[in-house]
């Protein structure tokens, strides 16, 4: 009940913002996604509902290894409306769907004189048509009338597009080649999209991370170049990667700053330069973040944290025995050990205590760099607290760096960074898993889009 509460008047503010062209799709799991029809249906209207998409994301885990009382959940799904009857539809094919070969030899079963494979398929017209009531070659029209004029009749002819039956009394026919069809349309039924594994190339590490399939199937079924695609949960960003690839315009919004700093790292790595956006309600100076500090400081400590593209180590409110936040690098080439910068985030008073902690958990973690993230300005014994520390020597960029460094909010905010070797290969070892870089494949090419 408090998950719908909180979701009514956020699809009201979406059924506000919408086009009369635009589409909604409403990903959740089974339990919730009848309740949430009923709400839909209420804001946007039964006769807007378009479709109950199943997305078969996963093989269900029933009785396997434990025994269990019910079947395996191994599906979720898509309430897809639209704000009106107008709205901006593209049918989609899949030609590497299971069964497409067997659709294509069991319908495509024709040959032409010309090596050709295709169909037969109806060539009347659904509802009555009296102006295209004519004859042709002898053949009398259907029904209801042809679906082509009598000049598209004579242009398929030449192109050798029609079948015509033996039988004089029968009705003339399209040809459908094979090598003309898009492959198998996509139902309401998605079972040929994959969830991200573990071992996937596409997975960065985030719980509610969905297949860049699946968003891009929904952008490019609803919406058309140059559209503008709105995601208010957009986690990872997910949406925004899809939208930016097919040359959407979008808007991505989150609550949380652990999310924001994951999509920019997403942007810059598979798209570069060509990404070009504005982050909105993020700290850009010392009073927002006291500010934001007062409001929340867990998201305090993530933002701060995504200042210096370091992970936060617990992203659950919970203890995290001194340890904010890590940034994973190599400095012996990509077969050398993985090591570590750990961060502590302090946002109220500090002084030498908290370098001397921030000490012992370095050791304790056997990390070659601590970081101390502050508000105010440390004090004379903090600095030599931190010198006594030593430091880092790198075996492969020949440098010594400070061990345990004191960086302010100020400081950060101004574009100064951590002193530390450079990150190096992100295949061997990364903060944040790098996105791969967005290309077009052959069919988005073959497409236009």
């Amino acid at each position: 009940m408090a998950y719908l509460a909180m979701m009514a008047p956020r699809l009201v503010e979406l059924h506000r913002v919408l086009k009369s062209t635009g589409s909604i799709y409403l990903h959740c799991d089974p339990n919730s996604s009848h309740y949430l029809k009923i709400l839909l249906d209420t804001i946007y209207g039964a006769s807007n509902f378009r479709n109950r998409i199943v997305w078969k994301r996963k093989t269900g885990r029933g009785e396997t290894t434990h025994k269990s009382n019910r079947f395996g959940n191994s599906t979720d799904i898509l309430l897809f409306y639209s704000k009106t009857s107008n709205n901006t539809f593209n049918s989609q094919f899949n030609s590497d769907a299971d069964g497409y070969a067997d659709y294509v030899k069991k319908f495509c079963r024709f040959i032409d004189e010309q090596g050709r494979r295709y169909r037969i398929a109806d060539l009347s017209s659904p509802s009555p048509r009296p102006n295209l009531m004519y004859e042709y070659k002898g053949f009398k029209p259907p029904r209801n009338g042809w679906a082509i004029s009598r000049e598209k009749m004579k242009l398929w002819d030449r192109e050798g597009r029609l079948y015509f039956p033996k039988n004089p009394n029968g009705r003339i026919q399209r040809k459908r080649f094979f090598a003309e069809l898009k492959g198998k349309p996509v139902q309401n039924l998605w079972d040929d999209i994959e969830m991200i594994s573990a071992q996937s190339a596409e997975r960065l590490g985030y719980p509610t991370q969905k297949p860049l399939a699946l968003l891009e199937r929904i952008i490019r079924s609803s919406s058309n170049e140059g559209d503008l695609v709105l995601d208010p949960f957009c986690g990872c960003g997910t949406t925004v990667a899809a939208a930016q690839k097919l040359n959407r315009r979008w808007i991505g919004i989150d609550i949380t700053h652990l999310a924001i700093t994951l999509m920019k790292h997403r942007l810059q790595d598979a798209f570069g330069s060509e990404a070009k956006y504005r982050a909105i309600g993020e700290p850009v100076s010392l009073p927002d973040a006291e500010e934001l500090e007062q409001q929340d400081p867990y998201q305090f400590q993530w933002w701060a944290l995504g200042l210096v593209h370091a992970r936060p180590t617990e992203q659950k409110k919970g203890a995290d025995q001194g340890v904010d936040g890590r940034i994973y690098f190599h400095d012996e080439g990509t077969g050398g050990k993985t090591k570590q910068v750990i961060l502590s985030v302090k946002a109220g008073h500090t002084g030498p205590d908290h370098v001397r902690d921030l000490r012992g958990v370095l050791d304790r973690e056997s990390a070659e760099i601590g970081v101390l993230i502050t508000m105010q300005p440390p004090t004379q014994p903090m600095k030599r607290e931190a010198a006594s520390t030593g430091f880092y020597e790198s075996p492969g960029w020949k440098k010594k760096y400070p061990r345990l460094q004191i960086l302010t909010i100020a400081e950060l905010l101004s574009g100064i960074q951590i002193d530390m070797p450079p990150l190096g290969d992100p295949a061997v070892g990364a903060t944040f898993k790098k996105a791969k870089k967005a290309v077009k494949s052959e069919t988005q090419r073959d497409l236009g889009l």
